[in-house]
């Protein structure tokens, strides 16, 4: 597996602990130890299932229905990239830590994140959300699959009969099946075009330079 805290990749021993039983089932907490010397965290999952149970105390997980990490608190989307500022990260990640507990929480979040984003990125006059997504869309500067996206999040998001998702962008009321998702999707997306790319972009640009300059040949402009 790979460590929640690290993510470095290792296998060890399990430890589960019994916790009792209840009309849902059995409940058991189980834990690992990050082997790595520059991590050695505890993770904890919380598990339900149905347990095999041994005279004299002893018992094991015999079918796990339910295993939820506890510890660390993170989602299960991959880490952002360093590229992306944390101006825009703070919102984004929290975005995925409580998206299983409150889509409704999440979608606030990306929705403000969103906006800031076009805000900073694409000059957009200030607005409603949905009037700024307009406005990216009319002036031509993404890509058309990325235009369609953010076009889409209004329409998944239903706008029109929320007008409160569009004004006040943070605000947690009520999100359509798959919405909060989607929007971490396109951030992710506009993330990789406006921070990720032109990044790699620049090194690429001067590592050859270098060996241009080395070459005693002109650099690109």
């Amino acid at each position: 597996m790979k460590c929640p805290h690290c993510l470095t990749e290792f296998h060890d021993k399990i430890q589960d602990y019994d916790l009792g039983q209840d009309v849902d089932g059995d409940w058991g907490i189980r834990k690992r130890i990050c082997p790595s010397p520059n991590c050695s965290r505890h993770i904890y999952y919380l598990i339900n299932g149905k347990w095999s149970r041994y005279q004299g105390g002893g018992w094991s997980a015999a079918t796990i229905e339910k295993m939820n990490l506890i510890r660390p608190k993170v989602g299960n989307r991959n880490p952002l990239p360093p590229e992306v500022p944390e101006m825009f990260s703070e919102d984004y990640n929290e975005a995925v830590i409580v998206i299983p507990d409150s889509p409704k929480a999440s979608s606030a979040l990306s929705r403000r994140c969103l906006q800031l984003l076009l805000r900073e990125k694409s000059g957009v006059k200030h607005g409603n959300l949905a009037n700024e997504i307009q406005q990216v869309i009319d002036s031509n500067q993404l890509p058309s699959h990325l235009s369609e996206s953010i076009d889409a999040i209004r329409n998944i998001g239903n706008f029109a009969a929320h007008p409160s998702k569009s004004e006040s962008t943070g605000e947690i009321i009520p999100v359509e099946p798959g919405e909060a998702e989607w929007t971490l999707e396109v951030l992710e997306m506009l993330f990789d075009f406006y921070f990720v790319q032109p990044e790699r972009t620049r090194i690429k640009r001067e590592a050859l330079n270098k060996k241009l300059g080395d070459l005693g040949k002109p650099k690109m402009k």
